[in-house]
């Protein structure tokens, strides 16, 4: 028993060393008028060095906020796990809030919609202001984006109307539009589920590249892509049908079902490969 003990002692003591912290903090956006929290995960030693580090913008889905990720995903135990294994680099995790769970009554989602530029003010306010407060690389070789469910979305979307800005983008359980499936909502209640459900259609990922250019196409190729999804989640045909477009406009991409739903179980697993895709793609 004492073993026992000593063992369990020296793991747990091995594991603080090589911890992270995630602490809270908020941006003030003159765009939204509003101060919006964010969580964001440090790498052990960060306040010990003066060292730049990759960011990653990890994006939650619908209903959630900032402290899904940290709370719901467990997203430090994965994320010093696989530091200290050396299977992804030292890297800040940013959290943004776009929502809360009161989906009929606040505004939600990654785009802009009436009264709520969420996009203008993630592009022009929040990156700018979190990558120099946290001591990031603030350049395409050094920037990810990946999310769940309306962050899956969000970070395809993103990603393709700003493939210069980011590396990679790791997409879980995406939900990439209403048509046919996704969120069900009532079209005669206007109020902001409506406005979120809206603004995933009008930001389809699909018409985006039915309409892409070869300039267009050219700019998304220099994106590294992957998207993942249970095999009993409901969002996906979505991600297939966007498989089967990508593959045929020639853009090269990674697409895996595995078992599982539209849960946190299958989210935080989906972490333990996202964090590792964004390392292998970062310059």
């Amino acid at each position: 028993m004492k073993r026992i003990l000593l063992l369990s002692a020296v793991l747990l003591i091995s594991y603080t060393a090589f911890a992270g912290k995630i602490i809270t903090d908020s941006v003030h956006s003159k765009i939204l008028n509003s101060d919006v929290k964010f969580n964001v995960y440090l790498p052990n030693g960060f306040e010990n060095t003066d060292k730049l580090y990759p960011v990653v913008y990890l994006l939650h889905g619908l209903s959630d906020d900032q402290d899904a990720w940290r709370d719901k995903g467990r997203m430090q135990l994965v994320a010093d796990e696989l530091i200290e294994s050396g299977e992804a680099e030292e890297m800040v995790i940013i959290m943004p809030a776009a929502g809360d769970a009161d989906i009929h009554n606040t505004p939600c989602g990654y785009f802009n919609v009436k009264g709520w530029n969420y996009e203008d003010f993630f592009f022009n306010e929040f990156m700018p202001e979190v990558e120099s407060r946290y001591r990031c690389i603030s350049d395409k070789g050094h920037r990810a984006v990946m999310g769940l469910s309306m962050g899956g979305g969000g970070s395809t979307v993103y990603c393709q109307r700003h493939p210069e800005v980011f590396s990679s983008c790791y997409a879980m359980s995406a939900w990439l539009s209403n048509k046919d499936m996704g969120v069900s909502f009532d079209e005669s209640v206007k109020d902001k589920l409506f406005d979120t459900c809206m603004s995933v259609n009008e930001h389809s990922p699909y018409d985006y590249l039915l309409n892409a250019d070869e300039d267009v196409i050219r700019g998304l190729k220099t994106v590294e892509w992957f998207f993942d999804c249970g095999d009993d989640d409901g969002l996906l045909p979505l991600s297939v049908e966007l498989h089967f477009l990508m593959q045929k406009k020639g853009i090269k991409h990674e697409f895996r079902v595995h078992n599982g739903a539209h849960t946190w179980e299958y989210w935080h697993l989906a972490l333990r490969d996202a964090l590792p895709f964004a390392s292998r793609n970062f310059d």
